[in-house]
């Protein structure tokens, strides 16, 4: 009978060392011994150390029957234990062989029971191990993220096992690793948040680990024992994937040695059929684990792989709900239907938190309104003319704009998420470049070295570092769904707000109309009565003149002469004012920011004569910008204390007090939304409040033209003031307390509302 070794010796090169077959290495650690028998009992394959353990060799072993070997009653309580409907990894074999207790893990590898043979340990504290397993449970239901549940898995691991390091082990798409969570020694340096290219665990390796998820080497420095079989086959072979004592690649020992470990135990992660991650042990002497013990760090693995779409979830649906929320409470705000809710929403923070965007640009109608990091107006405008060159869907996401874009540079932005909007409206997220510090356990570009004496793992370990530019952090799918969600929304609303303004508009040209056309009919009752009440007067003072010019003394013709004037300086008056109502047009589109302090310091030092006349005293808060016009709020201003000083009460010194909003806040008055309001409150003779509205009606008087000398104009062209920069005026009297005067401006689209 022939014997040989099944030992392989292909030599691994460049081209094959992905491809090494580590799975019929053809030998074991020397912790145990092997034994493979068919499945009539005889003995095909056996280690070279059998003698050491059981005091038989292997020639004396091979082409045997087990029951020859070690009788019938082993053979028998063997294969019971085969036939039995068991878990034979958790619940190895214990017999005794030739005055030995052993345990023995079985496994079948084709038409082959594989028997791997350790020594019986001593039984480990079984209660202890239960104990530390319901405690880690207990912990486990009060962790809620993955990496908190990791880091709890690397701890209680280390506790049952008594390794010196214990790393949870996660893969990338590509299968690079990252150390995820660690527990390991004081005085030892931690791989925490290490990576390490895919090389390092190959491909046959990486399936070697889905196929048997405990992988154990007792002693880094164990010399290989061959495995020995009969010579009656042409490439006679046992496939050891499901072995315990499996002999390891010798680059993978290499890599182990290099790196100072004595001894390790992989477990591996498995989701969805992929390996998703390790449980990786190690150890700086060599050290072995009872079946027990083994079992018990295995099911610390099954612990994360169970729970890893319960909290990826849970991290992944805590984020979607914050998004959720922010997307909830920026629909539901209130905006006016004006083109000013623009600088209201790019004000929202609920509109960076929908998707988690460092800043957010919306462009409308060419304008362009932004919030937080973006880029230049230039860089914007330049970025949609790509975008819509490039011709694609109404979307584009992408947080590396440098592979969509090569040529464009903007200002530390490296990702975006655009929409459009319709109407050329565009609304865009951005995101800025996230320069990535990959710390990597060794150049990953070296991870198989080549020299004279053949091929071998790396020897350097030393942190070495990447970085990654030009790239923001990846758009999460609820993230990009959010953005969708409100870019609908927000379309929605610009088409109510470009009806909303053609409606305003309409209404607008019919207010002016109906302006214009009692305008008309008050310009008309002027030339027939105002106009021509003091010309009736001059007719008749200088006829009478002309009739008594022969009897007529000095002081009577100088009397008549002043009445004369006094009636052209009335009709003048009347001239005057009538010709500045009738220039002041619809001036919004030269609205500029105003600072009222500034305006009423100027009316003031214009009329300190009048005021200082009057014993007047005029008491007022710091007042607001405004979106108006200068000079007409200087006679705004000037027309409305005048009021204030003609109508004084003969009872007291006049008192005006000015207050004001002292931010820009929404006022809803007469059907319409006003940001600043201004009020002037007097202690004046009043009015009676049914002539609120009639005041300010061209040449209405409450009075008659002996009592109170004027126009009639004044609060009819502040009226008109108002209009024409978009805002509007409210009076309120009561006879004999005094009168209020409230203006109210328009919004300015750079105020910011809250």
């Amino acid at each position: 009978m022939k014997i040989k070794d099944i030992v392989n010796r292909d030599i691994v090169t460049l081209t094959n060392c992905e491809h090494e077959p580590i799975h019929i290495p053809g030998q074991i650690q020397p912790h145990g011994f092997l034994i493979g028998i068919d499945v009539e009992g005889k003995i095909e394959f056996c280690t070279k150390n059998s003698a050491e353990f059981v005091d038989v060799a292997y020639t004396e072993m091979l082409g045997k029957k087990f029951s020859d070997v070690f009788g019938q009653a082993g053979e028998k309580q063997l294969f019971e234990y085969i036939n039995e409907d068991k878990i034979k990894d958790a619940f190895p074999l214990e017999m005794e062989l030739n005055g030995k207790l052993f345990q023995i893990s079985i496994h079948k590898s084709f038409d082959i029971y594989v028997l791997e043979a350790e020594l019986l340990f001593s039984r480990e504290k079984l209660a202890d191990v239960y104990t530390q397993t319901i405690q880690f449970v207990n912990q486990m239901n009060n962790t809620r993220s993955l990496k908190d549940l990791c880091a709890l898995v690397a701890e209680a691991t280390r506790e049952i096992t008594g390794y010196d390091r214990v790393m949870i082990y996660r893969f990338d798409e590509q299968y690079n690793g990252e150390v995820f969570a660690e527990s390991c020694r004081e005085d030892l340096e931690p791989f925490l948040g290490l990576h390490y290219p895919h090389t390092d665990i190959p491909a046959q390796a990486r399936e070697l680990y889905i196929r048997n998820q405990l992988r154990l080497i007792v002693d880094i420095e164990y010399e290989p024992v061959p495995i020995f079989t009969i010579d009656d086959k042409e490439d006679k072979n046992l496939d050891l994937s499901l072995s315990i004592l499996r002999s390891t690649s010798p680059i993978h020992v290499e890599y182990l040695k290099n790196m100072g470990v004595g001894a390790t135990l992989t477990i591996s992660l498995i989701h969805r059929d992929r390996l998703w991650g390790l449980i990786a042990c190690h150890h700086y002497s060599k050290k072995n684990l009872s079946p027990e013990i083994r079992l018990a760090a295995k099911l610390q693995g099954q612990f994360i792989t169970s729970q890893i779409d319960i909290r990826e979830s849970n991290d992944e649906n805590e984020n979607a709900r914050n998004t959720t929320l922010a997307l909830e409470q920026l629909t539901s705000l209130e905006f006016p239907v004006l083109k000013q809710a623009l600088m209201n929403i790019i004000e929202a923070p609920q509109l960076l938190q929908i998707c988690n965007a460092a800043g957010v640009s919306i462009i409308s109608r060419d304008k362009i309104y932004k919030n937080g990091l973006t880029p230049s107006d230039e860089e914007i405008i330049k970025l949609l003319d790509l975008i819509v060159d490039k011709k694609t869907n109404s979307t584009l996401v992408t947080n590396k704009v440098k592979n969509v874009f090569p040529d464009i540079e903007l200002f530390d932005t490296a990702g975006i998420l655009y929409h459009e909007l319709g109407n050329s409206d565009h609304i865009i997220w951005f995101r800025p470049e996230t320069v990535s510090e990959i710390n990597w356990g060794g150049d990953p570009e070296k991870s198989i070295v080549k020299d004279s004496n053949g091929l071998h793992p790396r020897n350097s370990f030393n942190i070495w570092k990447q970085i990654v530019k030009n790239q923001s952090s990846s758009w999460k799918q609820y993230e990009i769904y959010a953005a969708t969600q409100y870019a609908h929304a927000l379309h929605t609303l610009l088409m109510v707000i470009m009806l909303s303004e053609e409606e305003e508009k309409y209404r607008t040209q019919s207010e002016i109309l109906r302006e214009t056309n009692s305008e008309l009919e008050n310009i008309n009752w002027i030339s027939t009565h105002d106009l021509q009440e003091p010309l009736r007067k001059i007719q008749l003072i200088t006829s009478k003149m002309m009739s008594e010019l022969d009897v007529i003394s000095i002081e009577s013709i100088s009397y008549s002469l002043q009445r004369v004037l006094n009636s052209a300086d009335r009709m003048r008056v009347l001239l005057e004012d009538l010709l500045k109502y009738t220039r002041i047009k619809n001036t919004r589109d030269t609205l500029q920011k105003i600072d009222l302090n500034h305006i009423l310091k100027v009316t003031k030092e214009e009329m300190s004569e009048i005021i200082s006349e009057g014993n007047a005293v005029i008491e007022n808060e710091n007042l607001p910008e405004v979106h108006a016009i200068g000079f007409l709020m200087r006679q705004l201003f000037s027309n409305i204390i005048q009021n204030s000083l003609k109508y004084a009460s003969p009872e007291r010194n006049c008192v005006i007090k000015i207050t004001a909003s002292q931010e820009p806040e929404l006022v809803s008055y007469s059907d319409k939304i006003y940001c600043h309001w201004v009020r002037f409150s007097d202690n004046g003779i009043g009015f009676e409040q049914k002539y609120a509205d009639s005041i300010f009606k061209v040449f209405t008087r409450l009075h008659n033209q002996q009592e109170y000398t004027g126009s009639g104009i004044g609060l009819a062209l502040c009226k008109k003031i108002m209009q024409a920069v978009g805002g509007t005026i409210h009076a309120e009297g009561k006879t004999g307390i005094g009168t209020i005067i409230t203006i109210y401006f328009p919004c300015d689209p750079l105020d910011t509302l809250l």
